[in-house]
């Protein structure tokens, strides 16, 4: 597992160098891995190879269909969960079963929940995070800059509007691969504020 590890780590590094993205941060030891802005299909890429370069194995939260043919083995391989977005429940409900079991627990979570333009994030990095105790812990992608990462991490407070106002400031200038395709970070359950 170790010589595997070191191996992920220099073809991650190696691959960062090659296309002269710069990775900044450090993937925390546990916790619910957000990876935003969600816009290109190249976001998985890009949420791995941080965790690789930092010697990481989270697990990935993918949409059930993309593990149809061959490319459901090599989504497994690399730590992906299929979620059914119909009937999430029992993924959810193993995850945090494994989460209670695996001082190490690292999952990687999408909120934008699709690479289009859309309204609101999708609340299950926030809600696992409370159920779990785990921190949240802020991941980007910035394609005008070429930076990838991992910034800084919290835990819930209960107090959604505040928690995600601290999101939002750390994501103001973080624009994804396809920046037009950019959900901005706001919650349903943050009301009808408007801020």
């Amino acid at each position: 597992m170790a010589h595997r590890m070191r191996v992920r780590r220099s073809i991650a590094r190696g691959a960062l160098r090659a296309t002269r993205w710069r990775l900044v941060g450090d993937v925390p030891e546990a916790g619910i891995l957000v990876g935003a802005p969600h816009t290109s299909q190249w976001d998985w890429v890009a949420m791995l190879a941080i965790a690789w370069a930092n010697g990481a194995r989270p697990r990935v939260l993918v949409a059930a269909h993309y593990f149809n043919g061959p490319v459901g083995w090599v989504l497994r391989r690399t730590g992906g969960i299929p979620l059914d977005r119909s009937s999430p429940g029992a993924t959810i409900r193993a995850l945090l079963k494994a989460a209670e079991e695996d001082d190490a627990f690292q999952l990687v979570i999408a909120p934008e929940g699709t690479r289009s333009k859309g309204e609101f994030w999708k609340p299950g990095f926030y809600r696992i995070a409370e159920q779990t105790g785990l921190p949240v812990t802020l991941g980007f992608v910035d394609g005008p800059t070429r930076t990838l990462g991992m910034g800084p991490s919290f835990h819930p407070t209960g107090d959604v509007v505040a928690d995600m106002d601290l999101v939002r400031a750390f994501y103001a200038d973080k624009q994804g691969i396809r920046p037009e395709l950019r959900t901005e970070p706001r919650l349903r359950e943050e009301g009808a504020t408007d801020r």
